[in-house]
């Protein structure tokens, strides 16, 4: 299988850029293929943020990712802020752009949480609409991750995997697969993670995240704020067998440890990797 954007310079397991480890990074205190940049946090002013990215950047190949756009919102796409997200990815080139299928906006109030979706048609088509704008103002296709959720709806009339793959098919983008979200979402709803996996068209994987959760029991939460579970390992490895050659990316957002705790994090999912040959039949998705 082709990976998706094969000719950029994005491949195996790299690391979440956080502020702690700019020190780390510029010293090239261990060898990081590649960085995933949150956009949001490099998107108001010129500040300190942005010389230390500018310094990053020259080092090492980034991508973008984002959590304000608010793909599933019922408002507008918020143009001014697509704007400053395409003005910061004309001035740090990232191989790509990725963002959450979820919503965090109405009626003008941001709600800095990335709530659900329900599961239907009206949503699909919303999706796809938004995703379609965003991909004509990239020049290109975007990425979308499927989101932790600690709530179903009555009017989901489709599994999320039926779902995610309606959304990847129609608005013919990509999926930044978060396999701890998929864990969490399974414990939480009480569905096959594996099931999940293997119904996933594979051609659509792009990236994956790796991220730990706080176990509460009778629920999860997806925290970012610990190692990745050994489960979440577990079903990693058989994330990488079906989608081989598909770059990692670990995330830590709270409590953020020593560098060294990351990339052996890094280390370990560059490990559980398994590349092959794209077969020479297999078409290479491109720009549009």
């Amino acid at each position: 299988m082709t990976p998706p954007f094969k000719n950029r310079p994005i491949a195996g397991a790299g690391l979440g850029l956080r502020s702690p480890h700019y020190g780390d990074l510029m010293a090239g205190a261990a060898d990081v293929p590649w960085l995933e940049v949150l956009a949001d946090n490099y998107a108001h002013g010129d500040g300190l943020p942005l010389w230390h990215l500018e310094g990053i950047r020259e080092r090492y190949p980034v991508v973008f990712h984002g959590v304000g756009l608010s793909l599933g919102s019922a408002d507008p796409l918020d143009s001014a802020y697509l704007d400053t997200i395409l003005d910061l990815a004309r001035r740090f080139e990232p191989a790509w752009y990725s963002e959450h299928l979820a919503w965090t906006a109405s009626g003008g109030r941001h709600h800095h949480e990335l709530l659900p979706l329900p599961f239907m048609e009206e949503t699909v088509q919303t999706l796809v609409d938004r995703v379609g704008q965003v991909q004509d103002r990239l020049g290109e296709r975007m990425l979308v991750e499927n989101s932790a959720a600690y709530t179903a709806f009555d009017a989901s009339h489709m599994t999320e995997a039926e779902f995610v793959g309606r959304v990847l098919e129609e608005a013919d983008c990509f999926l930044l697969l978060d396999v701890n979200n998929l864990y969490v979402n399974a414990r939480n709803h009480a569905f096959d993670p594996l099931d999940y996996l293997r119904g996933l068209p594979p051609h659509r994987v792009a990236q994956m995240h790796l991220a730990g959760h706080d176990d509460h029991g009778h629920y999860l939460v997806d925290a970012h704020g610990s190692a990745v579970a050994e489960p979440v390992w577990e079903l990693y490895a058989e994330a990488a067998r079906l989608f081989p050659g598909v770059p990692v990316c670990v995330e830590w957002d709270r409590e953020v440890p020593g560098f060294e705790v990351l990339v052996a994090e890094m280390r370990r999912a560059g490990q559980a990797m398994r590349f092959e040959e794209p077969d020479s039949g297999k078409v290479t998705p491109h720009a549009p």
